[in-house]
């Protein structure tokens, strides 16, 4: 006969104060996005997930952490979910449409024996269909890229808030707005149908892109690299047979393998004065097996285009035996595919590093027309201007830059490219 005092103290043994807020992490997307399946209401999910975690802080130090703790937190989510329908105006209505549901569902005590409720095949379905409702265009950006963040990243309001510098009721306001646009416009949760796929997967990619990039500068912000990366690992798992995604994985991949000799103390350091040891030869790696497999599949695209680019950074040992000239072939491929100023900016800053700075000076001078406003832009002038020895106009093009920069670790670098002149 059992001990309960003994299996008590088992329990105990294996709880980890930290394993809720870990599996809340790891799961959170997965079951939302189960649970809008199931009833259809955003709103909904996410109350019955946070009410079930509520819960397993309360359990699992007494009762032990059970062997699938994704499938007791899908379970007893969709048990709170279905109390909340039998409560609601509609809730005979609903009870009965969901009829089926509460048959199928284990008695509470069988929680510890729901994996059988969490298949990762309808898992992996549900999220998908979740990332492209979250991305879906008629909404705007900053609600796609916020409710991506909480609906599968599982980031609080007020984490999401702090991440783009507003406050906690600011974006609380423009998550109800987007899922209430959701609503109102029977936005489907659905993944789209091959004819609309490669539009809108570009959206979702360049949703997870402007997460990584927006913490990639920031130490304030530096969470949201760890989360862009692990939503773009799943995504590519989830569309293994999308080149796109791949891209997306391995330019992620290759610019967090450099990010810790990126930004120090002292700010933003550029690629030529970048401590190559602190790189991470591990993540180097993962990164150029995958663009090598995306150039197998000769099917290149934007993203597969600027994780090709990266690769060709990271394969040379130092700044000096950098194939600037194969980055700029690559740039060129790039600019047939997406022709933005973006591009043209960074194509003419490798030109800069094979013809010379008054080539990539003259290159640069038309794209201010629509990239005034770009702190970069004017950066990469005074650098271009400096090496020119035109030490006045340089300083000035650094101080446009000074003044339009949005992080900390960007004014600081363009402060002491300003001193180290003067």
């Amino acid at each position: 006969m059992t001990n309960p005092a003994a299996a008590h103290e088992g329990a105990a043994a294996q709880w980890d104060g930290s394993e809720v807020e870990r599996t809340f992490r790891q799961v959170y997307g997965q079951a939302v996005s189960t649970l809008v399946r199931i009833f259809g209401d955003i709103t909904l999910a996410e109350d019955s997930v946070q009410d079930a975690f509520v819960i397993a802080t309360d359990r699992w130090p007494r009762e032990g952490i059970p062997p699938n703790p994704a499938g007791w937190i899908v379970t007893t989510a969709r048990n709170r979910a279905i109390d909340q329908t039998r409560r609601s105006a509609r809730g005979p209505e609903l009870h009965q449409e969901l009829g089926f549901l509460v048959a199928s569902l284990p008695a509470a005590g069988d929680l510890h024996n729901a994996q059988d409720q969490f298949e990762d095949e309808v898992v992996s379905d549900d999220q998908l269909r979740l990332i492209f409702t979250c991305c879906h265009p008629a909404l705007r950006s900053e609600h796609q890229v916020g409710l991506t963040l909480r609906l599968l990243g599982g980031l609080s309001v007020d984490e999401v808030a702090r991440s783009f510098l507003v406050s906690e009721p600011a974006m609380a306001k423009r998550l109800v707005r987007a899922k209430y646009k959701i609503k109102a416009a029977k936005i489907p949760y659905r993944v789209p149908s091959d004819a609309d796929l490669p539009d809108r997967l570009q959206s979702v990619l360049s949703v997870l892109y402007l997460i990584y990039t927006t913490g990639a500068n920031d130490t304030d912000r530096a969470p949201l690299r760890a989360e862009a990366t692990r939503l773009a690992r799943s995504l590519a798992d989830l569309m293994p047979d999308e080149p796109e995604a791949a891209g997306l994985l391995a330019l992620i991949v290759l610019n967090e393998a450099r990010a810790q000799a990126r930004v120090v103390d002292i700010g933003v350091v550029r690629l030529a004065e970048q401590d190559r040891s602190l790189w991470d030869r591990d993540l180097i790696v993962e990164g150029q097996t995958i663009v090598r497999a995306c150039i197998r599949r000769d099917e290149p695209g934007p993203f597969q285009l600027q994780a090709a680019i990266q690769a060709v950074h990271c394969d040379a040992e130092t700044f000096d035996a950098t194939d600037w000239a194969q980055i700029v072939t690559l740039y060129d491929h790039l600019l047939m595919v997406l022709p933005t100023p973006m591009v043209a900016l960074n194509r003419a800053i490798a030109l800069s590093e094979v013809e010379g700075p008054a080539a990539g000076l003259a290159t640069i001078d038309p794209l201010e027309v629509d990239l005034d406003s770009y702190h970069l832009l004017h950066a990469a002038r005074g650098t271009m201007l400096s090496e020119l020895g035109k030490q006045s106009e340089a300083v000035a093009a650094f101080g446009r830059a000074l003044d339009l920069a949005a992080t900390s670790s960007d004014r600081q670098f363009l402060s002491l490219q300003i001193e180290a002149l003067k």
